[in-house]
């Protein structure tokens, strides 16, 4: 599922408009985008969480030439999906 289909998706669902769908979506991941910038966490309980973690630096190799490289450190997002959502995928 991509973004538009997400978009008609949530609009079908709650009966409202794609343009009020798209507003909502839009909003929804602006504020997840914002929390975790400024190093919150997001929870949504039963479905999932978003957190930050940082990576260290660390050598790598190129797989072309195998050459050791190294890594910069690094912020990732990570996501933790909650109980009842991994009950509905592990059925």
């Amino acid at each position: 599922m991509n973004k538009t289909e997400l978009i008609d998706a949530i609009a079908a669902e709650a009966g409202i408009t794609k343009v009020q769908a798209k507003l909502a979506l839009e909003s929804f991941l602006g504020s997840v985008t914002s929390t975790l910038e400024k190093g919150g966490k997001v929870s949504l309980v039963g479905f999932g969480s978003w957190s930050l973690s940082e990576r260290s630096a660390r050598e790598g190799r190129n797989p072309q030439t195998g050459k050791t490289i190294k890594i910069a450190a690094k912020k990732v997002v990570k996501f933790k999906a909650g109980s009842e959502l991994e009950a509905v995928v592990n059925k």
